[in-house]
């Protein structure tokens, strides 16, 4: 009887989001199943339902904490963004606990520790997308424009500044950096081992901190 309400539940959930009338899924029963296409739709469909959202919708509820502190994760998707706190992944996607594998650095840059991160999200969770999430106005790429920055942030600055070349377009330079992040990714041979298998694709994407809107550059 109670997989037959969770057949029939999941079923609900799936139309609902496809829909835009709900964002979330159980997230421990559909991710290890999943699909790469279907977890690029889940995404698209997510930040649909946030453009005019006044609330996240997705699934935070103790059920789920439970399920997933006793099941494990299994998110569909990892996402490697920005620290900008005009930039919150699980809102931007309405997802719930366990459906995203997140790593969030100034100016979303790949060193070697968030290399490993999204290394773990695929490998060990078995998300079956990447996405490189960079966004409008970014304040880390305006600073390697400009050519100031003090502290450790002079380490990011000069990451972002090895892609840019000659630009001086802000627009252009943030899109050459999201770029950048994701020939990083593609260095790691546990990454294109995984989409030589296809069990996983990586997806360049640039979010509109305005209007909400997310849209994917490949």
């Amino acid at each position: 009887m109670r997989k037959t309400v969770n057949k029939s539940l999941g079923l609900i959930l799936t139309l609902m989001m496809l829909f835009g009338i709900c964002g979330f899924v159980a997230a421990s029963e559909n991710a290890e199943t999943i699909t790469c296409t279907e977890a690029i739709e889940k995404l698209q469909a997510g930040n649909s339902t946030y453009i005019n959202a006044l609330n996240n919708s997705a699934n935070i509820s103790s059920e789920v904490r439970v399920d997933t502190y006793k099941n494990g994760q299994h998110p569909y998707a990892v996402v490697i963004t920005c620290s900008d706190s005009r930039v919150p992944p699980e809102h931007i996607f309405t997802a719930g606990i366990g459906e995203l594998f997140v790593i969030r650095t100034a100016g979303n840059v790949v060193g070697d520790f968030e290399l490993g991160s999204i290394e773990y999200g695929a490998e060990h969770c078995g998300a079956k997308v990447i996405v490189v999430l960079g966004h409008k106005n970014c304040g880390a790429v305006a600073a390697a424009l400009d050519g100031h920055a003090d502290g450790k942030i002079v380490n990011i600055v000069e990451e972002i500044q090895s892609c840019l070349g000659d630009t001086s377009d802000v627009v252009m330079a943030e899109d050459l950096n999201i770029r950048n992040s994701k020939n990083r990714i593609m260095e790691s041979k546990i990454i294109k081992h995984l989409i030589a298998e296809g069990k996983i694709v990586v997806l360049e994407a640039k979010y509109d901190i305005e209007t909400g809107k997310v849209d994917f550059l490949n």
